[in-house]
């Protein structure tokens, strides 16, 4: 939804809550994505694209112009970074879910291993994006990450020592298009 805000393009997507818990396939979610997850668009002619990366390249190219995506030496620096935010929020959504788990069956390896990844990640975002001036497809989904980090992983206080990355995402998170798609909890374990 960033990318829609961003291309101008939400007044042509019908929003559907959904929600998608690991363990607990959504019956009316798997009838257009039988992997139970979300996002995933619904075109006119009913066929489906999945995954936010395929989603976001579609809608950069609805007018034709891209815009988030660049093109020649640019376009492989957006991808990389993309691909680092994507990989940490599925590192993120994978160790909530571990996390979430009733105490007796945690897997304390797993979880601090989860943990030593996130902290690398957060240290090489911290030397590698403060500064940048453009904004493409990686710092969307950098930005959707360190969202997702304020809003489930108040305990890693990401911020501490990374002020550059902090100020970084302030301003990313200041643009319209992530302050009209907030992370909303839908009733769904903390």
């Amino acid at each position: 939804m960033v990318v829609a805000h961003e291309k101008g393009v939400t007044e042509r997507i019908e929003c559907v809550r959904s929600v998608a818990i690991a363990n607990d396939p959504n019956p009316a979610l798997m009838a257009d994505n039988p992997l139970n997850k979300i996002p995933c668009l619904v075109l006119d002619d009913r066929s489906v694209l999945q995954d936010s990366r395929v989603i976001c390249e579609y809608l950069d190219a609805l007018d034709g112009k891209p815009v988030l995506f660049p093109q020649g030496e640019q376009r492989w620096s957006a991808l990389r970074r993309q691909a680092l935010g994507d990989g940490f929020l599925d590192l993120l959504i994978v160790w909530r879910h571990e996390r979430n788990r009733p105490e007796e069956l945690h897997h304390l390896s797993y979880i601090e291993a989860y943990r030593q990844k996130a902290v690398a990640t957060l240290d090489r975002l911290a030397r590698d994006i403060p500064g940048r001036a453009d904004f493409d497809i990686g710092d969307v989904a950098i930005g959707c990450a360190l969202a997702y980090v304020d809003f489930r992983f108040g305990d890693l206080a990401w911020r501490d020592g990374r002020g550059d990355l902090a100020r970084w995402f302030d301003r990313v998170a200041a643009r319209p298009s992530f302050v009209a798609t907030p992370i909303v909890n839908d009733g769904g374990p903390r």
